[in-house]
């Protein structure tokens, strides 16, 4: 998918600005967005999937500018799968409501053909024997699971992942990272904002580094992390790196 955008920035009322005018333009396969809190990558995401919109700058994605009114916005979105750091999910409904109700409501698919795609997707992500269950009686890790099956439902364009394994165990990391692995060689376009360095640089095809509200450094993953060419990018990696195994 191909995504560009031009002079795009974000400021908050009275605040110092979020985002630095940036430009961009390139194919995303597998794009990981890394660097230090604060450093813009959330609303950055959140610019990218409509959830947020720009202070100054215009969004393409394949050749399309995305639109800035409700309408447009909704229709856009639609194309979109969304995880963020704790999922979001429903917390009344169980594993199953979770997925069949946006495929329902939002995407016009009848009850029988959501609660099939949904058992389906519970089924390959390993949580057939738990669809009755509601979030709290659910792991971390079963939590994130449930939530990429909702977001890959109705097969969208696009998957964002804002740090979806933030607030899950070591073991539980590895869980939700594989399945976004197997997704990518499925041919899944995503996005993901990350602290994990080993899935950036051996999973992602491209790291964008964003730093004090600036797109720094941007290249193939490789490069990036062998041969960082800004001293910000350097620091941020030896800090995260120093105890590594």
């Amino acid at each position: 998918m191909k995504i560009e955008f031009r002079n795009l920035s974000k400021q908050f009322e009275q605040n110092r600005p979020i985002l630095q005018p940036m430009d961009f333009c390139d194919e995303v396969r597998a794009l990981a967005v890394i660097g230090p809190s604060g450093g813009g990558k959330s609303t950055l995401l959140r610019i990218l999937g409509g959830l947020l919109a720009p202070t100054t700058g215009d969004l393409w994605v394949d050749g399309e500018q995305v639109g800035t009114d409700d309408t447009a916005l909704q229709k856009y979105r639609r194309k979109l799968g969304f995880v963020f750091q704790q999922g979001g999910l429903f917390r009344h409904m169980n594993a199953l409501a979770n997925i069949t109700t946006p495929l329902e409501q939002v995407h016009g698919f009848s009850h029988t053909k959501a609660c099939g795609r949904a058992m389906e997707l519970l089924t390959r992500f390993g949580l057939k024997d738990d669809w009755k269950k509601k979030p709290a009686e659910l792991s971390g890790g079963q939590q994130q699971r449930v939530a990429l099956a909702r977001a890959v439902a109705a097969k969208p364009r696009l998957l964002l992942l804002d740090e979806p394994t933030s607030a899950l165990d070591p073991e539980y990391t590895t869980e939700v990272l594989n399945i976004i692995h197997e997704l990518k060689k499925e041919g899944m376009d995503f996005i993901i904002v990350t602290h994990e360095m080993g899935f950036a640089r051996h999973a992602c095809d491209k790291v964008a580094f964003l730093c004090e509200g600036t797109l720094m450094e941007y290249g193939e993953s490789e490069q990036i992390f062998t041969r960082p060419e800004t001293e910000k990018l350097h620091q941020f990696l030896g800090k995260l790196l120093q105890w590594n195994v």
